[in-house]
């Protein structure tokens, strides 16, 4: 056996075992004839069972899945909620499989992803832990070191590119050099240490912890712990930030919204006149020295009796200024809405005027709908139109728009004839039949809109515009199904 062996990192697994299939080459003392037939035997058994690792391994989705793995697997997929149903309510996720071209929740294939991953997360903790005693002085020389590093990088930013090739360096590198190159046992008196000759041992390996070993399982708690700790601080986060910031309370998330512009157009003048380096360097040696137990006894210490009531001095003035220069009493959007009592004549020209629907386009003779000889859409009933996404009625009744040539002009309806007195119809303009012309022409021409109160040369449709008053509504309120205005 070698004097030094190889300096095996574990991830705090061996490798995996190849499932071997015996050859057909193996000597036997059997008769010729059965051992022939043996042989065709397990040759049938054999390539049955390459077939089947090569299906199992082709299917990634359904690695290492039994029978009971694959039942459950269906009894989830009951019981999770479709991600279409959930985008109909929360809007676009970016996180949905619609976007993400990876396999869905599997349990078999979660197991074996948190094996693995729970064999090779080893590496994190242990640079957590190393960074843990760095920053909370359980080696003083190594905190003050830090604190050199840091003085310099933030007094002369342009060396912080080299802080990356010298880690590589010094604890990458080096390392490796001296697990090949390793000093001579301690017994042998006035030994020198020299660097020259070959290699003397095998170079440092990193490989999986082995499942049911020890580091494994410190894997397990660690990972353990570490989801304590985010779900901790990221409550904390939650609790602390989000009320401030998401207009919960509307008058203080204005006044932090107020301060953060000021602050950010004064920075914009000014940034350039302030010592960032020193600011840099106050704030890198305040947060380092923050982790000294016995500063951190102080200030718990003096907290009460010191920073407690300036905090509420603080608060007091803050609560008293956004109640006297923070006002928030705007009323809630209004906007109007339309939509277009649509009539259809039956019977020809002379016939009667039949209600035909309410639709948000006024159907006119130009209009796509129209030329493309579709129908018009919209609802039949006047009580089945609701108010747009979002919105809520403002009023309780419709009010018909008495100036219906105003939106005639707007909208530049032509080939139209408006009521300017009565129940303001729009009605379209019948063909010219006496007109020569327009038969030799094969359509007749289309002629602007003309005032009129007559019915002789209305065309087949008429439409007169009704209109409303919307607001804003609560988000959460559950909006009707039905036919919206536009």
């Amino acid at each position: 056996m070698d004097e030094f062996t190889a300096d095996a990192f574990v991830n705090r697994e061996e490798p995996i075992p190849v499932i071997a299939v015996p050859g057909n080459d193996a000597p036997s003392s059997e008769p010729k004839g059965k051992r022939e037939r043996l042989n065709e035997t397990l040759k049938g058994t054999s390539s049955k069972f390459k077939d089947k690792l090569h299906e199992h391994g082709q299917s990634s989705k359904e690695y290492g899945q039994s029978l009971q793995d694959r039942l459950f697997t269906k009894l989830l997929q009951q019981v999770i909620p479709e991600e279409e149903a959930d985008e109909l309510d929360m809007g676009q996720d970016m996180r949905s499989s619609k976007y993400i071209n990876r396999p869905g929740f599997s349990l078999p294939l979660m197991t074996n992803n948190f094996r693995r991953f729970n064999a090779r997360i080893g590496v994190v903790f242990v640079f957590q832990n190393r960074l843990e005693r760095l920053l909370t002085w359980r080696k003083p020389s190594q905190t003050i070191s830090l604190l050199a590093v840091c003085s310099f990088v933030c007094l002369e930013p342009y060396l912080l590119p080299v802080l990356p090739i010298a880690g590589a360096l010094l604890f990458v590198m080096v390392p490796a050099y001296l697990t090949r190159h390793p000093p001579p046992p301690s017994t042998i008196p006035h030994a020198t240490y020299s660097m020259n000759g070959p290699p003397l041992a095998p170079p440092r390996t990193i490989r999986p912890a082995a499942e049911m070993s020890k580091d494994f399982f410190r894997n397990m708690r660690d990972l353990q712990n570490c989801m304590d700790d985010f779900s901790i601080i990221h409550d904390l986060i939650i609790k602390t930030v989000t009320p401030i910031t998401n207009f919960s309370n509307e008058a203080l998330s204005s006044t932090i919204f107020l301060f953060l512009f000021i602050a950010a157009c004064l920075l914009s003048f000014t940034s350039y006149v302030l010592p960032w380096r020193f600011i840099a360097l106050a704030g890198c040696w305040t947060a380092i020295a923050a982790g000294h137990p016995s500063i951190q006894q102080l200030f718990i210490a003096n907290h009460e009796e010191h920073l407690a009531p300036h905090e509420r001095t603080a608060k007091s003035w803050l609560d008293a200024w956004i109640s006297h220069d923070i006002v928030l009493d705007a009323p809630p959007e209004t906007r109007e809405v339309e939509v277009f009592e649509l009539q259809r004549r039956k019977g020809g020209r002379n016939g009667e005027w039949e209600s035909w629907m309410f639709s948000p386009t006024p159907y006119d003779p130009l209009s796509p709908q129209r030329i493309s000889g579709a129908r018009p859409k919209g609802t039949r009933f006047f009580e089945d139109v609701a108010p747009p996404k979002g919105w809520e009625w403002g009023d309780k009744k419709w009010m018909l728009d008495m100036a219906s040539s105003e939106w005639v002009e707007q909208r530049m309806v032509q080939g139209v004839e408006v009521e300017v007195e009565g129940e303001r119809w729009v009605a379209d303009l019948a063909g010219d039949e006496d007109g020569d012309d327009e038969k030799a022409l094969g359509k007749g021409k289309m002629r602007d809109w003309e005032e009129g109160s007559g019915s002789e040369r209305m065309g087949e449709w008429r439409r007169r515009r009704w209109v409303r008053t919307v607001r804003r509504k609560v988000v959460g309120d559950n909006s009707p199904t039905s036919t919206a205005a536009s």
